[in-house]
C-alpha cells in the first residue's frame, strides 16, 4: 500500500522557492521563486540578492538612509527568469514566497509565465503590487494565493544509517 501523507506538487514547488530563499544574504526579507514547466519539471529557480559579481559585503543590506539596498538588490522572480539562460518559460508557472512588485510582473509577463502561486501579499495595498495585478490581469497572467494544508516542512540531514543506530 503506498504513503497517504506525501506533499502535493504545489506544496512541493512551494517547499522549493521557501528553500531558495534561504540562500538570500538579506537581513530583513527573503524571497525565493521556482519556476516550472506544464508537466512539473522545475525549469529554475532564483532568490533575491546581489547581482553575479557583486559581492554581498560590499553593498549596502539597509531599508533606510543615504544608502539602501533597493537599486542593487535583484528579486527572486527576475532572478529565477534569468537563471533559466533563455530557456523558453512559455505556459509554466511560478511559486514565489512574496507577491511579485510591478517590475517583476513586466519579466514574469515578457516571459511567458501563465501562472504565479504565492504565499503571502504583504504589500496588497501598494501601488508596485497594484501595478503589477493589474499588468497581470491585463496579460492573462492567472495569480493564486496559496493556502498549503501543511504550514511547515522539516528536512533532515542525518544520513539514514545514523538514524537507524540512534533509534
Amino acid at each position: 500500500m503506498k504513503r497517504e501523507d506525501y506533499i502535493s506538487w504545489d506544496e512541493y514547488f512551494m517547499g522549493i522557492a521557501m528553500l531558495a530563499a534561504r540562500r538570500s544574504k538579506d537581513p530583513n526579507t527573503q524571497v525565493g521563486a521556482c519556476i516550472v514547466s506544464q508537466d512539473n519539471i522545475i525549469l529554475s529557480t532564483g532568490y533575491n540578492g546581489m547581482p553575479k559579481g557583486c559581492s554581498d559585503d560590499e553593498y549596502p543590506w539597509e531599508r533606510e538612509g543615504a544608502e539602501t539596498k533597493y537599486p542593487y538588490v535583484v528579486h527572486a522572480e527576475l532572478n529565477a527568469i534569468l537563471n533559466a539562460h533563455g530557456r523558453s518559460l512559455q505556459g509554466s508557472r511560478l511559486f514565489v514566497a512574496l507577491f511579485p512588485c510591478n517590475e517583476c510582473a513586466k519579466a514574469i509577463i515578457q516571459s511567458g509565465v501563465k501562472e504565479v502561486l504565492y504565499l503571502s501579499d504583504k504589500y496588497a495595498d501598494s501601488m508596485a503590487t497594484l501595478a503589477s495585478k493589474r499588468m497581470l490581469q491585463s496579460a492573462g497572467v492567472k495569480f493564486t494565493q496559496l493556502r498549503p494544508r501543511l504550514h511547515s516542512i522539516t528536512l533532515d540531514f542525518v544520513p539514514e544509517e545514523e538514524r537507524a543506530a540512534a533509534k
